[in-house]
């Protein structure tokens, strides 16, 4: 990858690091309803900003708008609804430690819609993430005392999988807009739906306190506006399977923010969980960097 492409990226995993403990500290004041849509609603009027100092088109093509709202839908109402209402019960270090299963994920949606390979050691990968899945509930769950993770859990997951589906779908879509320009159209796409939230909102608003609405401002601006036009960048100048791979460097700055900001300390098989599930990503990219790797002619006959 170009220079400008990998700054992107760091800049990126930084960001989308410091959305999980920003989340904890939006639910502290707002249900996870309303700080989704808080947070969206920012990131709106941000891309309203962005899109007109760019000078860039302001409204798609009306032949594209079925597959901006299906991207919305998954990429941004999906995707950030579980990851809310998850939060709840999960920490944020677990929660993106769960989340780093996203290029394993992005990996098998590729295999079976695009027709993308996936070797033994892409399978046996995908196989350890899931596993590390299942250690940092068991550990996130014991620290916690929480019957109810489970389900908690599982929503994180699904946003992890919208996550990778998101990073599939939009790739096709980048040919014909600008980054900045997709990203902010599947935002305004992805928040439509979230209006069914706005009854109280005015008194959620009112009743939280200032580090919620603070999160929700830092969420709307720079995971949601600054980050998500990084990600589609990227995704304009590599393949999802090796953009999604710098996902997995996200927990480690998660768990430092979570540490710094929260004051949580996760556990020894969270941990572990969480080493498990990056050495599966690991395993899963390498095999896609192998399925690329020019034959050399020796190698033949």
């Amino acid at each position: 990858m170009k220079a400008g492409t990998v700054v992107a990226l760091c800049v990126l995993v930084v960001l989308w690091a410091s959305a999980f403990p920003a989340i904890k500290l939006g639910l502290e004041g707002l249900s996870p309803l309303h700080l989704t849509l808080a947070r969206h609603l920012v990131a709106s009027a941000a891309f309203a900003v962005f899109l007109l100092v760019a000078r860039a088109r302001l409204l798609p093509r009306r032949g594209d708008v079925p597959a901006l709202l299906g991207l919305g839908l998954i990429g941004i109402t999906v995707y950030h609804v579980s990851l809310n209402v998850g939060q709840l019960q999960v920490s944020a270090g677990a929660t993106s430690l769960i989340i780093a299963t996203a290029p394993a994920l992005t990996a098998l949606i590729a295999f079976f819609v695009l027709h993308d390979a996936l070797g033994p050691l892409g399978w046996l990968g995908t196989a350890f993430g899931l596993a590390g899945v299942a250690l940092i509930v068991l550990g996130d769950g014991s620290q916690r005392l929480a019957p109810s993770l489970g389900p908690y859990a599982a929503l994180v997951l699904l946003a992890a999988l919208a996550t990778a589906c998101f990073a599939v779908f939009q790739r096709p879509l980048l040919r014909r807009y600008r980054p900045l320009e997709l990203t902010a159209y599947v935002t305004w796409a992805g928040t439509l739906p979230m209006l069914l939230f706005f009854s109280g909102f005015d008194v959620a608003l009112a009743g939280a306190g200032q580090r919620s609405l603070l999160a929700a401002l830092h969420l709307g601006v720079f995971p949601s506006a600054v980050a998500y036009t990084l990600f589609a960048f990227a995704l304009s100048r590599a393949p999802a399977t090796l953009v999604t791979a710098w996902l997995y460097l996200i927990p480690g700055f998660a768990l430092l923010f979570s540490w710094w900001w929260l004051g949580e300390v996760p556990s020894a098989l969270t941990v572990a969980g969480g080493a498990v599930v990056v050495g599966g990503v690991a395993m899963v990219n390498l095999s896609k960097r192998r399925q690329r790797a020019p034959v050399s002619p020796a190698a033949v006959g």
